[in-house]
């Protein structure tokens, strides 16, 4: 049976709206999708980094709510 694992990167933009990026792992493979807009990659590399730099260029959201202010 093949398990699938799931993480996700989140940040907020300018305005306080929450974007989040799903990392999805199954076996060696990960694909990452965006909950706000629907994009999808297959990334077996970095796919964490790869889900920020979506977030940023495609939503301006670099607010990362894990960071103390």
């Amino acid at each position: 049976m093949t398990r699938i694992d799931t993480s996700k990167v989140s940040r907020w933009d300018q305005h306080g709206r929450e974007h989040v990026v799903r990392v999805l792992r199954t076996g060696v493979q990960r694909t990452i999708r965006c909950d706000t807009c629907g994009w999808r990659r297959n990334a077996q590399f970095l796919p964490w980094l790869k889900a920020e730099e979506h977030l940023v260029e495609a939503h301006q959201a670099t607010v990362d709510p894990t960071s103390a202010a």
